[in-house]
């Protein structure tokens, strides 16, 4: 695995197919997304830029799969990066109602987290596991929001996809951790499966973000007239 990945045996631009075409699910994901969110007529620039940060990620993805460098890899993790904590940011805010101040605290202690154990990994992990280590913070920063959000019924719907997100997260970390050690038994790896996973836990973290059916109804039906 001297390039990285299993499916990578040289250095061409078709050399890793699967992991390349396999990007595609995170344009489908975003796509998606954003059809829902000009459909529901209450689209904010905070969704809309998270729907753009995931079509991002599809592209700067398939450049690092296709063209692994330097460049192309900052391609490929900044925006992953950004979508990580600028969604825990605005779940803070949309979802547990926190002020402006606990929301950048809370924020800048999940970054601080995510170093942890990236740092921890890479001291105690296999260098061929150490490399998804950091992402443990986001599993955890998953299931914290679904368990930490109010029980209230508008709530329901969120925290049925952000739990969604964190069980198809636990799935695509741990295909993601084994890749390198199943080269032997499976040539072409497991690191796409990461890749179409990932685009269904990015999926569902955008439907909670935009409204739910039942709340796009009731503006398209207006405020009730009181009854005669």
């Amino acid at each position: 695995m001297r390039f990285g990945y299993c499916e990578r045996l040289d250095a061409g631009f078709w050399a890793e197919p699967l992991n390349a075409v396999t990007n595609a699910a995170f344009l489908i994901a975003g796509f998606a997304a954003l059809w829902l969110w000009r459909r529901h007529g209450r689209g904010e620039a905070v969704t809309l830029a998270l729907i753009l940060l995931v079509l991002t990620i599809g592209i700067g993805s398939f450049l690092f799969h296709t063209m692994p460098d330097g460049w192309t890899l900052a391609a490929d993790v900044v925006p992953i990066q950004l979508f990580a904590f600028g969604y825990f940011a605005f779940a803070l805010r949309r979802f547990l109602g926190a002020s402006p101040a606990v929301t950048a605290a809370g924020t800048l202690a999940f970054f601080g987290v995510a170093l942890a154990l990236s740092w921890a990994g890479r001291a105690v992990l296999p260098p061929i596991m150490a490399g998804s280590a950091g992402y443990a913070a986001f599993l955890l920063g998953l299931f914290g929001i679904a368990a930490a959000l109010p029980r209230r019924p508008e709530l329901g719907r969120v925290r049925r996809l952000v739990s969604l997100a964190g069980l198809a997260f636990a799935v695509s970390l741990t295909w993601r951790s084994t890749d390198g050690a199943l080269c032997g038994a499976l040539p072409i790896g497991t690191h796409w499966l990461w890749h179409l996973l990932n685009a269904l836990v990015l999926y569902c973290l955008l439907r909670a973000a935009l409204p739910g059916r039942e709340a796009v109804r009731g503006a398209e039906a207006g405020p009730t007239s009181p009854g005669r």
